[in-house]
């Protein structure tokens, strides 16, 4: 059993499958699920888990060099915006129908219980070296 970090088994394990430019979508429990992709749905109840907390702990656990939010966001979830522009420097925004058409080359998409909008960001791994 892990110690700490993320301990679900199913995230832990893709997690560990992602590779340089791999790219990962968080999103919130209304987020349009792109087709293909590995799906990880950790929505529980509306709100938990929150968005902060399972983007916390996804970056924790991979390395990140690019990412990409809904422009609509700084608008519309101004909290989420300054969660993002905080913990990802070099955020990226597009449209949000732009975002959802990126989110289809996601290869995991995780999703939270997050209940406010635009609640939504594509991750882009790196490697630790």
């Amino acid at each position: 059993m892990k110690r700490g970090g993320v301990i679900n088994a199913a995230l832990a394990g893709a997690l560990a499958r992602l590779g340089h430019t791999d790219e990962l979508l968080i999103c919130d429990s209304g987020m349009p699920l792109p087709a293909g992709a590995e799906v990880v749905d950790l929505a529980f109840v509306a709100g938990i888990p929150s968005f902060a907390d399972v983007l916390d702990g996804i970056l924790a656990e991979i390395v990140v060099e690019g990412a990409t939010a809904a422009e609509e966001v700084r608008a519309g979830n101004p909290a989420c915006a300054a969660l993002l522009g905080e913990r990802l420097p070099g955020l990226a925004y597009v449209p949000h129908e732009r975002l959802k058409q990126l989110s289809a080359a996601s290869r995991l998409v995780v999703r939270t219980g997050e209940a406010h909008p635009y609640a939504n960001v594509i991750l882009r791994c790196g490697v630790a070296f």
